[in-house]
Parts: C-alpha cells; sequence; structure tokens
C-alpha cells in the first residue's frame, strides 16, 4: 500500500505588519456610515500607496484593520512611517475623538505561507505589538528593530519587557519615536502595563441550544446576534463584534481568561430551550474580573411567534442590561483610587437612577459636574446634566425650575450639536420641550430617539406623558403600556406609573388613580410628588387620615414641598383646558390633606 506523501508546508521568512484603528467600535458606535468613508478614504489615499511603494501586500483585511507582508522590515517599518504621516495630514482638521488613527506592530519571523493568509508566531506577536501602541503610533519587536537602525532615520524607545497576551515568553518592544511623541510617555505607558478595559465592555457570546432540535440553531443565533447589536446602543457601550463572539461557539470558556483576550468587563451567557408550546431563555451577566455572575434572569414564554417572541426578550434584555451595568460599574467607580471622567458618569446615573429626591439628584449633580471638570467635552456628563436639571424641575423638587429648565435647554442643544445621533440627548430635549409648554416639538424629538434607538423604553412613556399634557390622557397608558412591553423592571417604572395615575385622575377616575400611585410607590418609595398626588387623592375621596401621612412621608423626602411650587411649575407645563381642570383638583386635595400652602 502506498502512502500519501505528507503535504509540503511553504514558509518564508517575512516582515509583518499588524494595524488596526484606534477605538474602532466607538467610532463606527457614534457614526457608522462616517467613519466607514473616512477609514475608506485613509486606506485609499494613505495605506495603499505606501504599500505599493514598498513592495508589500495586505494579505487580509480584518474589519477594523488589516496584515501586510513586506520582503524586509526596513520596508515595513518606512511604509508605516509614510501612511502614519498621511493619515495625520488628512485628518488634521478632524476633533481628536471623532479621528480615524491607526496602531501598527511591526515584526519579523519564519511563517507559513498560504494564498490569502499568513500564520505562525511572528503573525501573533506582530498583533499584540500593534494592541499595545498607541493611536497613530508604531511598536516593533527587539529583532526587527535590530534590522532596521542606521536604515532608517527615526528613533526608538525602549519600552522593556512585555508579557504579551497568548505569547509564552517576554517580547523586548520599541516604539517608534514620531512628531510628537514623548518618550518619556512611551515609557510610562511600559511601566504601566496594559490599559485596563474600556467601561461598559461585554461579549454576548453564542446562546446554547439546549433543545436537541438543530433547526432551532437559526432562532438562538438570531437571539445572539440581535442582543448584541442592541446592547451596542446603550450610551457609551463597548460590545465585541459578532465575528468574534461566534468563534467561541459551542467551546467551554473561562471568563477571566476570556476578559484578559478581549480586554472586556463583561461576559453575558445564555441558553434557549424550546418545549412543545414554550420558550424558555436563560441569561447571565459576569464579571469577568473576579468570575462571578452579577445577574440572571429567566424567560418563560408561550410560543406565538418566534420573531416577535425574539425582539421582546432582546429588548427587555438590553434596558435590563443597561441598569445592571451602570450599577455594575458604579460599585467599580467607588473602589477607584482615581476614577476618571466616565467613572464618575457611571457614579452619576446610578444617583441619579435612585428616586427623584432633591438628595439624590443633588448627588447625581455633582458626579456629573466633576466628570466635566475632568473633561469638558464629556458628552455622557453633559447628558447627565441636563436630564438631573430636567428632572428636578419636572419632578417639582426645586423652586429654581425656570432656571433648570433654560440650563438644561442649554446644555443639551450643545451636546446634540457635538452628537446628534444621540438617542438620549434626543430623549432629554423632548423632556424639556414636553415641561416647558411645546408637547408636540417634545413628542416629535421623542419620535426621533425612537429611530435612534428603538429599545428606548423611556421615550414612549414621555409621550404618553405628553398627552396628558394636551388632554389626552385617555391615550396615555396605550403609550405608557408600550414602555412597559420593553422594559417591564425599568427603574423608571415609578414615573411611568405616575403618568398612568395622572391620566386616570383626568378622566375623573379618582379610585383608578389612587391605585395607579400605590404601585408608583410601590416601585420607588423616594418619589416625593407621588406621596403629595396620591395624598390629594386620596383626601378628595375621603381618606384624611391616610392623606395626612402621605403628606408627612412626601415632605421628609421633600421637606420643601408647597402648594405655591406645585401650582407655579404645573401652570408652566401646559395651558390646556382640561390639564388646568385636573390641575386645580389636585390643588384643592393637597389643601385638604394639609400640604403647606408656600
Amino acid at each position: 500500500m502506498v502512502q500519501d506523501r505528507p503535504v509540503r508546508v511553504e514558509r518564508k521568512l517575512s516582515a509583518i505588519l499588524a494595524a488596526d484603528v484606534a477605538g474602532c467600535s466607538r467610532l463606527m458606535h457614534r457614526d457608522e456610515e462616517g467613519t466607514h468613508v473616512k477609514l475608506s478614504t485613509v486606506m485609499t489615499d494613505a495605506v495603499h500607496p505606501a504599500i505599493a511603494e514598498h513592495g508589500g501586500r495586505i494579505v487580509k483585511n480584518t474589519g477594523d484593520g488589516f496584515l501586510a507582508e513586506f520582503p524586509s522590515a526596513v520596508e515595513a517599518v518606512r511604509t508605516a512611517m509614510e501612511f502614519q504621516t498621511r493619515i495625520k495630514e488628512l485628518t488634521a482638521g478632524e476633533a481628536e475623538d471623532s479621528r480615524v488613527a491607526f496602531r501598527v506592530g511591526i515584526n519579523v519571523g519564519d511563517v507559513i505561507v498560504e494564498p490569502h493568509d499568513i500564520f505562525g508566531d511572528g503573525v501573533n506577536i506582530a498583533a499584540r505589538l500593534e494592541s499595545i501602541a498607541e493611536p497613530g503610533g508604531i511598536c516593533i519587536w527587539s529583532a526587527a528593530c535590530d534590522h532596521v537602525r542606521g536604515k532608517v532615520a527615526v528613533e526608538f524607545t525602549d519600552l522593556g519587557e512585555q508579557n504579551l497576551k497568548n505569547i509564552d515568553r517576554p517580547v523586548r518592544v520599541y516604539a517608534v519615536v514620531q512628531d510628537g511623541s514623548s518618550t518619556a510617555t512611551l515609557a510610562e505607558r511600559a511601566r504601566l502595563g496594559p490599559l485596563s478595559p474600556p467601561h461598559l465592555s461585554i461579549v454576548v457570546l453564542p446562546f446554547a441550544n439546549l433543545s436537541g432540535n438543530p433547526e432551532q440553531e437559526y432562532f438562538v443565533d438570531g437571539v445572539t446576534e440581535s442582543l448584541t447589536t442592541d446592547l451596542s446602543r446603550i450610551n457609551g457601550a463597548f460590545v465585541i463584534a459578532r465575528n468574534t463572539a461566534f468563534t467561541f461557539k459551542g467551546k467551554p470558556v473561562n471568563v477571566k481568561r476570556l476578559g484578559r483576550e478581549l480586554n472586556i468587563r463583561y461576559v453575558l451567557e445564555g441558553s434557549v430551550q424550546r418545549g412543545s408550546n414554550r420558550l424558555r431563555v436563560n441569561v447571565q451577566l459576569i464579571d469577568t474580573e473576579i468570575g462571578n455572575h452579577l445577574w440572571a434572569e429567566r424567560f418563560d414564554k408561550p410560543i406565538a411567534d418566534f420573531f416577535d417572541m425574539q425582539d421582546e426578550i432582546v429588548s427587555r434584555l438590553a434596558n435590563t442590561l443597561n441598569a445592571e451595568l451602570i450599577s455594575a460599574e458604579a460599585r467599580r467607580a467607588e473602589r477607584a483610587t482615581h476614577p476618571d471622567a466616565m467613572d464618575l458618569v457611571f457614579q452619576g446615573r446610578a444617583w441619579f437612577n435612585k428616586g427623584l429626591t432633591p438628595d439624590c439628584m443633588a448627588r447625581a449633580r455633582s458626579f456629573f459636574e466633576n466628570a466635566m471638570a475632568l473633561d469638558p467635552g464629556n458628552v455622557e456628563a453633559m447628558v447627565g446634566l441636563a436630564r438631573v436639571d430636567v428632572t428636578a424641575g419636572g419632578g417639582l423638587i426645586t423652586d429654581d425650575w425656570s432656571a433648570r429648565f433654560a440650563a438644561a435647554e442649554t446644555t443639551i442643544t450643545k451636546t446634540l450639536s457635538l452628537a446628534p445621533n444621540h438617542a438620549l440627548a434626543h430623549l432629554v430635549l423632548g423632556a424639556v420641550l414636553i415641561f416647558t409648554n411645546r408637547a408636540a416639538q417634545g413628542i416629535a424629538e421623542c419620535e426621533q430617539a425612537l429611530a435612534l434607538d428603538r429599545n428606548l423604553a423611556g421615550a414612549h412613556a414621555l409621550i404618553g406623558h405628553a398627552k396628558f399634557l394636551l388632554g389626552r390622557g385617555a391615550e396615555t397608558e396605550a403609550h405608557i403600556s408600550e414602555a412597559f412591553r420593553l422594559s417591564p423592571r425599568d427603574v423608571m417604572a415609578h414615573r411611568w406609573f405616575l403618568s398612568i395615575g395622572n391620566a386616570k385622575r383626568q378622566l375623573n377616575a379618582d379610585a383608578e388613580a389612587v391605585v395607579w400611585l400605590r404601585r408608583s410607590l410601590d416601585a420607588n418609595r423616594n418619589y416625593s410628588i407621588a406621596h403629595f398626588v396620591l395624598a390629594a387623592l386620596l383626601a378628595r375621596l375621603g381618606e384624611l387620615d391616610e392623606a395626612r401621612a402621605k403628606v408627612q412621608a412626601g415632605l421628609a423626602l421633600d421637606p420643601g414641598f408647597t402648594i405655591r411650587r406645585y401650582r407655579d411649575i404645573a401652570s408652566a407645563w401646559s395651558d390646556n383646558p382640561t390639564y388646568r381642570a385636573g390641575r386645580g383638583r389636585v390643588i384643592e386635595g393637597m389643601r385638604l390633606a394639609g400640604v403647606p400652602e408656600g
């Protein structure tokens, strides 16, 4: 029997250049089409000409970067220097946080060659060198540096021995010193080691199909892909791309190791199981640093329409995870020795979510202001500050409500000039307009927010409140119900219950309104205005003892609340006759319940 001869593996010594766009996921999240155009432009005008001029070839594109091969390290370094300089020229007029900037790693190694790819340790090391380079910078292995010294007019900074991911030995690394680079800064980065994972960085691992039916794989994969897309809409989220996540499908995963490999903080994993007429989805959120489960949820639903159910599961998960991740990031920030601007933003969001009291809003405002002091252009801090101002005025917890509304409008208008597609910013502007007697315009802004983020449940709720201010309380509950469909356990549920209660009292259904107000307080006892409105309704229904107790509970949260404040602020919201008549009945009930006149 003649044995097959072993297939000969082609190898050769090559210089390898690995490059990627720094912060590409963040740039694509902000402006997908604009970033694609910019990347295409720099590849055409800078990268491709430089590679061709120096005898290289692009082996493959990697989505946010590329891998190239050269006949020598000298030509690889000359190429990188040339296109990095050209890219800086092309992007000179752009804001730094929206600029396309490549990180480059260069190595020399014996590689396995295939028609459309190259493999080997030399390739892996080049990719890891790229990951520690600065945006616009070039890192090179010491062996490659030896080939280049004296042949290319550049200086190198010794970054010392570096432990690179998945490389079992330390590698000595040098950085090319370019105009504007600081030797001290590069050395300091080397001393500090790898950067910590980005805030809200997460990978959605492919959900497991527990049904035992391969035909259900398309649904299971669809849940994973849709959730990956929807989580990327969370403000500030860094979500690992679907193609990377699916390389782990069906494989056992060590979450701590995965966190280090992908440089992420959180892993979302789950399973889907279909019975004869029901579908069960289990999901867990895991902290990669300590390997602990932070949150788990189970969805158990009758099978009706697969894809409608998939949309509902995904939207509920995205909304719940938004709140869970904010809470987790805030806990991390509390432990930070030197919190950065985004650490402060997450602490501000966490305080904002606690409840509408003067103390909670003051603490939230302080964190957002401190974040802006560190980073004046921080869009998330600006949105948070505007949100606090409009909520304080709309929630009747301040006497300077007019100034708060004006400040919120100024801040959010500036924010939208910097980030015109920021869904939450459009929602906040919608709130400003709604609470300043411009409800129709506010509804339009909320609809724009939903066009940008279909899972933004609060936009539906705010539209429902706007309908109440327009005297159309009969329409309110449907909008709030849609918000609850998307986010049944939302941290803002107490406000939504109040909106339905307000709509019911506008329809002269005070007994029903009381039920909704009680649900509001069950959801969050720190909601002072709900105590006062419930007290007014109870007083009108003759329940004076309970009404007076609710007033005292409200005053414990907001000692400065008065009928005068309610009358002044609520008068500015709307001049609709139906709304104004209902407001008069609330004032009458507050007097009966013993709210201070002011």
